[in-house]
């Protein structure tokens, strides 16, 4: 598949660009996808929720009254999970939601991501960013003029870019990332994928 590649202004150079079919034209796996997508998604999660036992909550254990002779039910610690601030029966733990997907998964789940973008109509490619200094409004004109401005879109650099990083920051709809650090939640998270022309070597070294 053959893409034109845009200049920084949005309008197209007489330039193109062939496409890694072992990249962009691969058969789409669902279910790699998924199960990346979820990969990200647990591990992103802090898991450090806690209610405290009867143990561990504060206060005396002294019995509260007698055993017999009240006409009262039974009743030990005020700690006891049935009283009002007593301990919590099974309440949440610390724990890691973690799950491992292997390696080769993760990368065809890539794959599959960016086929489905590429079959989309739903890849661009353009020359270079060069931002000297941080500007959304550069970054917001660029995207207009490549008809981009309401979508969201994932801007993917071959290397750290902190001015387009920093461009990026002010624009709701604009992810910026190094492509070697490509997530499958980045690339089904965005409408459209922009890929800065030498982003597309860094991204064949890491998953072709």
């Amino acid at each position: 598949m053959k893409l034109k590649i845009h200049k920084q202004d949005g309008s197209a150079t007489k330039k193109s660009v062939d496409l890694n079919e072992a990249i962009f034209g691969v058969e789409p796996n669902d279910h790699a996808i998924w199960l990346d997508v979820r990969r990200i998604q647990a591990n992103a999660r802090q898991g450090t929720h806690k209610a405290k036992e009867r143990s561990e909550v504060a206060g005396s254990t002294r019995k509260l009254y007698r055993q017999k002779g009240t006409g009262n039910a039974r009743a030990g610690s005020a700690k006891s999970p049935l009283r009002k601030s007593g301990g919590i029966m099974f309440g949440p733990r610390p724990r890691t939601y973690g799950i491992k997907v292997n390696r080769k998964t993760q990368r065809l789940a890539r794959r599959s991501a960016l086929t489905y973008k590429a079959q989309g109509d739903a890849v661009r490619v353009v020359e270079d960013f060069s931002f000297e200094s941080p500007s959304s409004r550069s970054l917001q004109s660029m995207l207009s003029a490549m008809e981009l401005a309401d979508r969201r879109v994932l801007v993917l650099t071959s290397d750290v870019a902190p001015p387009v990083v920093r461009s990026g920051t002010n624009l709701s709809k604009v992810m910026v990332r190094v492509a070697s650090e490509l997530s499958t939640l980045d690339v089904v998270s965005a409408d459209v994928v922009l890929f800065q022309a030498s982003a597309l070597a860094s991204i064949e070294k890491h998953l072709g």
